[in-house]
C-alpha cells in the first residue's frame, strides 16, 4: 500500500524527483572523490614537501566541497517541495472521500480516527517521501561506492568492512523488527486520544452539568498514558539504536587505525592511503546507517499508508447512479414505499414497512416515542442512509436514481442538533445558497423568528459566530439553522425536532410564518411536542420502527391508541377527548 500511495501521488512531481536524483548523485560522487584527493595531498604533497601541489589540490577540493554543498541544498529543496505537494494531494483526496461518506462510513471509522488519518498519518508518509527522496541515491552510492573505493586503496583491510557492516545490519534489523508492531499500536492509541479529546470538547456542557470533570480527566489520563507507554518503548529502541551504531563506528575506526598502523609500520601502506581508507569506511557505515534510518521510517509510514488506503479504498454506500435522473416530474412530492432500514450489524430493523405520501405543499408530521425511528426515516430522503428494503422517493423518483446534486438542492434539512460554522451570521446563512442577497437573508430570518436577536447583535449580519454556534443560545442556534434551510430555497423542508428549544409562543409564530410564506414547499416535521403538529395535513405515528397510524390530529385521536397516549401524556386527558 505504501508503494502504491507514493507512486500515485508523487507521479505528478516526477520532474522534481528527477532533479533530486541528479543533484544527489553529484553530491555523492563528490563525497567519494574527496578522500582520494586527501590521500594524494598526504602521499604526494606532504611527503615530498611539494607546497604547490598541496595548494592546487586543496583549492580543487574546496571547489568540490562547495559544489557538494550546493547540490545537497538544491536536492533537499526539490525533495521537500515534491513531498509537501504530494502530502497536500493526499489530504485533498482523503477529505474528498470522507466528504462523500454517508453516516454509515463515518460511524464505522469514527470522526477521531478520520482526523488522525488525514493529519498525523499523512505527515508520516510525507516525511518518508522527503527523506527517501534525499537518501535514495546517496545511501547506496556511499555504501557501494565506498566499498569499491576502499578496496582500491587497500584490499588487506577489507575484512573490517565486512565485519562492521554485518554487525550494523544485524543490530538495525533486530531493533526495527520490534518497532513495526509498536508503530501500529501507537497510531491506534493516538486515535483513542483524539476520540476522547473530541468527545470531551463537544460535550463540555454535559461534563460540567453532571460534575464529571474528575472522571473525564481520569479517562483522558488513561488514554494519554497508553500512548505514552507505547511512545516510551519506541523511544527506548531509538535510544538503544544510535549508541550501538556509534559503538560499531568507533570500534571500526579503532580497528582501522590499529591494523592499518601495523601495515604502515611494515611499509605496506602509506599514511595517506590509511586515512583515505578510514574515510571510506566511515562513508560506507554512514550509507548503511542512512539506509537503516530509512527502514526505521518505513514501518511507521507503512502503517499510516495502510490506514490512509483504508479510507481511500472505502467506497461510500451513497454511490452516484450511472444514469442519474436530472429532473423531478413532481417537485416537492415525498413518498415512502414499504421502506425499511437496518443498521450494519444490527439484529433487528430500525424501520420496516413504512408507506405514505406527502404531496407538494403539504405538511406531514412524524411522531413517536424515543427510538421509534423518526430521525432515521427522514434521513433516508437526503440519502444520509440508503434504504435496505423498499424505496424512498422524492419528486416521483427513487432517491437512489436521482442526481445527488439535484436531490440535495431540492431538500432543506434542519438536523436534530443544529450546527453552525465559525464565521458570521451571513456566512452561515449563505451555506444554504451562496448567491443569496442580504434582503433574502433578512426575509429568511424573519420567517425563522430570528430577525430581532440578529438585529441586536454587534454587526448584525456580520456578527461573529463561534465554531458550533457556542456563542449563541440553543434557541437562537435552531432559528439560524432554520433560516439557513429557508435560504436554500428547496422544494422540501425537513425539520428534525427543530422546534424543541423554542418556547411555545415563538414555536407558534414560526410555524404560522412557514405555512404562510412557503405554501408550496413540502414540510416534513419530526416533533416531540404534539402542539407543534396538530395543524399538520397528516400525522404519521411510528412505534418500534413500524407505522401504527396515519391521519389528521382528530382522526388519530379516534383511531390510534399510541397517538392518543402521546397526546394524553403531554396535553392531558381533556385534550384527547
Amino acid at each position: 500500500m505504501l508503494g502504491k500511495l507514493l507512486i500515485r501521488y508523487l507521479k505528478p512531481y516526477r520532474w522534481l524527483l528527477a532533479a533530486v536524483l541528479v543533484f544527489q548523485f553529484a553530491s555523492a560522487l563528490a563525497s567519494l572523490y574527496l578522500p582520494s584527493l586527501n590521500a594524494d595531498i598526504i602521499n604526494k604533497g606532504v611527503a615530498a614537501g611539494d607546497t604547490g601541489y598541496i595548494w592546487s589540490t586543496g583549492v580543487f577540493m574546496l571547489a568540490i566541497s562547495l559544489g557538494q554543498i550546493v547540490s545537497s541544498i538544491i536536492a533537499t529543496y526539490f525533495a521537500a517541495k515534491a513531498a509537501m505537494q504530494a502530502g497536500r494531494d493526499i489530504r485533498d483526496s482523503v477529505f474528498e472521500r470522507v466528504s462523500a461518506f454517508s453516516e454509515r462510513e463515518v460511524s464505522t471509522f469514527g470522526p477521531g480516527s478520520l482526523i488522525t488519518r488525514n493529519t498525523n498519518d499523512v505527515t508520516q508518509v510525507q516525511m518518508l517521501a522527503m527523506v527517501g527522496a534525499t537518501m535514495l541515491v546517496s545511501a547506496p552510492l556511499l555504501a557501494i561506492g565506498g566499498i569499491i573505493m576502499a578496496l582500491r586503496q587497500n584490499v588487506g583491510l577489507s575484512w573490517l568492512i565486512a565485519v562492521s557492516v554485518s554487525a550494523l545490519l544485524i543490530l538495525a534489523g533486530l531493533i526495527i523488527g520490534q518497532m513495526v508492531p509498536l508503530f501500529r499500536s501507537y497510531q491506534k492509541k493516538m486515535d483513542a486520544v483524539n476520540r476522547v479529546m473530541r468527545e470531551q470538547l463537544t460535550g463540555i456542557r454535559v461534563v460540567r452539568a453532571f460534575v464529571r470533570e474528575p472522571i473525564e480527566t481520569e479517562r483522558f489520563r488513561a488514554a494519554n498514558t497508553d500512548i505514552m507507554v507505547v511512545g516510551r518503548k519506541v523511544g527506548s529502541l531509538f535510544v538503544l539504536l544510535f549508541p550501538l551504531v556509534m559503538l560499531v563506528l568507533n570500534v571500526t575506526v579503532v580497528g582501522v587505525i590499529w591494523f592499518g598502523g601495523i601495515e604502515v609500520d611494515a611499509g605496506n601502506v602509506e599514511i595517506g592511503t590509511l586515512f583515505a581508507f578510514m574515510q571510506y569506511v566511515m562513508q560506507i557505515l554512514m550509507g548503511v546507517l542512512m539506509a537503516s534510518f530509512m527502514t526505521i521510517m518505513i514501518p511507521r509510514a507503512a502503517v499510516s499508508a495502510e490506514r490512509i488506503g483504508e479510507v481511500l479504498a472505502n467506497d461510500t454506500s451513497l454511490a452516484r447512479p450511472t444514469d442519474a435522473v436530472t429532473s423531478f416530474p413532481t417537485p416537492g412530492k415525498v413518498e415512502f414505499r414499504d421502506a425499511a432500514f437496518t443498521y450494519p450489524g444490527a439484529e433487528h430493523a430500525v424501520l420496516k414497512g413504512i408507506s405514505f405520501t406527502a404531496e407538494p405543499g403539504e405538511t406531514v408530521a412524524i411522531v413517536g416515542s424515543t427510538g421509534a425511528g423518526k430521525t432515521t426515516l427522514v434521513s433516508l430522503l437526503p440519502r444520509l442512509f440508503d434504504v435496505t428494503g423498499g424505496a424512498a422517493l422524492v419528486g416521483g423518483i427513487d432517491v437512489r436514481q436521482a442526481d445527488l446534486d439535484l436531490l440535495w438542492n431540492s431538500i432543506g434539512l434542519v438536523p436534530q442538533r443544529p450546527f453552525l460554522f465559525s464565521g458570521t451570521v451571513a456566512s452561515n446563512l449563505r451555506f444554504g445558497r451562496e448567491s443569496a442577497t442580504d434582503d433574502e437573508l433578512w426575509s429568511a430570518l424573519e420567517i425563522a423568528q430570528g430577525r430581532d436577536f440578529v438585529e441586536e447583535m454587534d454587526g448584525r449580519l456580520d456578527a461573529r459566530i463561534a465554531q458550533g454556534g457556542t456563542n449563541v443560545s440553543g434557541g437562537q442556534r435552531q432559528r439560524l439553522a432554520i433560516a439557513r434551510a429557508i435560504v436554500h430555497n428547496p422544494d422540501i423542508l425537513i425539520f428534525d425536532d427543530s422546534f424543541s428549544a423554542l418556547d411555545l409562543t415563538t414555536d407558534a409564530r414560526l410555524r404560522q410564518a412557514l405555512w404562510r410564506e412557503l405554501p408550496r414547499v413540502t414540510k416534513i416535521v419530526v416533533a416531540q411536542r404534539v402542539s407543534t403538529i396538530t395543524d399538520a395535513d397528516r400525522i404519521v405515528v411510528l412505534d418500534d420502527g413500524g407505522m401504527v397510524g396515519i391521519g389528521t390530529h382528530e382522526e388519530l385521536l379516534v383511531s390510534s391508541e399510541t397517538y392518543r397516549e402521546i397526546v394524553e401524556s403531554q396535553l392531558g386527558v381533556e385534550a384527547s377527548a
